[in-house]
């Protein structure tokens, strides 16, 4: 899948030279852009990326810095950590804007809420709870 010369494959990781989605997305290709997520905690994520050194090879991009996410069950090591359905979602709605790709973060928030509702009492709030879950 790497070496398939008919796509311009990068993959999202925020590395020291990794370049903003709308610069890539701005070059001059005329093959289809192919972006690989790594999914996982971000721990693992980084483990992941550490590993597949066949990725190393392939651009890096990275989200802007003034996202937000809304995993609200797990513990983000900054503010502007995404989950890989937020930053997927993000991705798609900005190489296809005329589109509406919303769905995804309404299915993700119901699975959240989901998740939090199966807590027994007070397990939400005393882990996770922060002022910008009151939304």
């Amino acid at each position: 899948m790497l070496a398939d010369d008919a796509y311009q494959s990068v993959v999202l990781y925020p590395g020291e030279e990794a370049l903003e989605l709308s610069q890539v997305q701005g070059t001059k290709s005329d093959k289809p852009l192919r972006i690989i997520l790594l999914d996982g905690t971000w721990k693992k994520a980084f483990k992941m990326w550490k590993l597949s050194t066949n990725l190393h090879s392939l651009p890096m991009i990275k989200l802007p810095e003034t996202l937000q996410g809304d995993y609200r069950i797990r513990k983000a090591p900054s503010p502007n950590a995404l989950s890989t359905v937020e930053a997927g979602h993000h991705i798609i709605q900005t190489l296809e804007p005329e589109l509406n790709f919303d769905a995804m973060l309404v299915a993700f928030d119901k699975m959240i809420q989901f998740q939090i509702q199966q807590m027994p009492s007070g397990v939400y709030e005393k882990n996770y709870h922060s002022p910008r879950s009151d939304q």
